[in-house]
């Protein structure tokens, strides 16, 4: 369901709560009020980080698995607080904790506070642990409280959830701001005094979901790390652009038709990526297709539940022959409810792998830094084009040779925007070009903007 008031109504106890703060530090185990919480359980942990929480099943590791490569360093030794628990939300995909409630989060402070807060949204359509080894380990080892949210839908169904096309996708947004808003007042409450500094990190649909709130709510956050963010613009480029055409020509391709090898390419997919379509054909191009047009345009494939998976073109209702620009008013509409605009009102680092082969480079980061240009708000960005890098980096492990880790980039570039906030400027914008020589062991562990 859409929550668009909620927020404001907890932006409003913001202003009052945190002055009410305990001057004194509380005690280490104590209470931890989520406010707007409808049901939260808490936890004094000896590690928050994955080293510990797969150990006391405080994470859930399916949610995280295949985002990082295994070679990924993971910290440890990070005692504190963890608060589970889920938002008011009539929804019920999310099954962690055999809750089956919707709207759930996670809440981690550690007891060695550098004062930082870090929130952020699941990436695809997974649940509340998905940034855990990607993004939470990391700034939690520096000392940053992490927050997160599943977003209140999650898994194939997503589109589902809502009443209206595109509401499923606009709640994303809503619980990232209520998140964050509620994680603020219960750090104040915890560590007697509110945040110094609260940064929006995500990947994938996390991404999209940073680029979103320093749009549209930079009041709240003082940054944000955007890895590969989705792209969303109500006449196009978006997923619904880019992936027909892949769809449609992938089997001709696959047969070796070099008109339908150029027709992916001019659809936007990288030359010398074409090693990782068949992966992407069979794992991410159909489903996130059929998914996410059924969130938007419910109409198109009749009484069907998102389409026809694998279905060849010319097959009645068949998203491979899905063209956006042809579709009725109301679904341009349903994109423009969560349309970007590159209106950014916080600084942003965006990272983009240039092999990424769900969401290509030339349709997604690039244009959204021209976007971002155009707005009058090149200052407040940063955007860092990882070659050989990958949509996420769990393909790494199989190829270990022709892909490169974006996730050391990521923790480089979230140190970056910690700098930059306060007042060191981090490099400008480039191809961040792979080290010539550079074996896979110390890709997976460095990187340098």
């Amino acid at each position: 369901m859409r929550t668009r008031r909620l927020p404001l109504v907890l932006a409003g106890l913001l202003a009052g709560t945190v002055l009410a703060a305990p001057a004194a530090t509380a005690a280490r185990c104590a209470p931890v009020p989520v406010p707007g919480a409808a049901h939260q359980e808490q936890a004094c942990l000896t590690d928050l980080t994955t080293t510990g929480t797969r150990a006391t099943g405080h994470t859930v590791q399916a949610d995280w698995a295949g985002l990082t490569s295994a070679a990924l360093p993971a910290p440890s030794g990070v005692p504190g607080v963890q608060v589970d628990g889920y938002f008011p939300d009539p929804s019920t995909t999310n099954t962690n904790h055999g809750w089956n409630h919707d709207a759930q989060f996670v809440l981690r402070l550690p007891d060695h506070w550098n004062g930082g807060l870090v929130v952020s949204g699941s990436p695809g359509t997974r649940r509340q642990y998905a940034n855990d080894r990607a993004i939470g380990d990391q700034v939690l080892a520096a000392g940053y409280a992490f927050a997160a949210t599943d977003k209140g839908n999650t898994g194939a169904d997503f589109y589902t959830d809502g009443r209206n096309p595109g509401d499923a996708l606009a709640e994303w947004n809503d619980r990232v701001t209520q998140l964050t808003v509620a994680a603020k007042l219960a750090a104040a409450r915890h560590y007697g005094h509110p945040p110094a500094r609260t940064i929006a990190a995500g990947l994938s649909n996390g991404g999209y979901l940073v680029r979103w709130q320093l749009e549209n709510r930079p009041w709240l956050y003082d940054g944000g790390v955007d890895w590969e963010g989705t792209l969303w613009t109500s006449d196009g480029p978006n997923l619904l652009t880019f992936l027909p055409p892949a769809l449609r020509n992938y089997p001709a391709y696959a047969a070796g038709d070099p008109q339908a090898h150029q027709a992916i390419l001019a659809a936007g997919f990288a030359p010398g990526s074409e090693f990782l379509w068949p992966y992407h054909d069979q794992v991410y191009w159909d489903l996130t297709q059929r998914t996410y047009r059924a969130e938007v345009d419910p109409g198109f494939d009749g009484t069907l539940a998102a389409g026809i998976p694998f279905c060849a073109g010319g097959t009645p209702g068949c998203d491979a022959d899905y063209e956006y620009a042809a579709r009725p008013a109301a679904v341009h509409r349903a994109v423009a409810e969560v349309a970007l605009t590159g209106r950014i009102g916080r600084p942003l680092i965006t990272l983009h792998g240039t092999l990424d082969s769900l969401l290509p480079i030339s349709r997604d980061s690039d244009v959204y830094d021209r976007m971002v240009e155009r707005a009058g708000r090149e200052a407040l960005h940063r955007y860092y084009r990882i070659q050989d890098g990958n949509h996420v980096d769990g393909l790494v492990d199989t190829f270990p040779d022709r892909l490169r880790p974006i996730a050391p980039c990521f923790r480089t570039a979230f140190t970056a925007l910690a700098g930059w906030l306060r007042g060191v400027r981090p490099p400008a914008s480039a191809t961040v070009a792979r080290p010539a020589g550079a074996t896979p062991a110390e890709l997976a562990t460095a990187c340098s903007l």
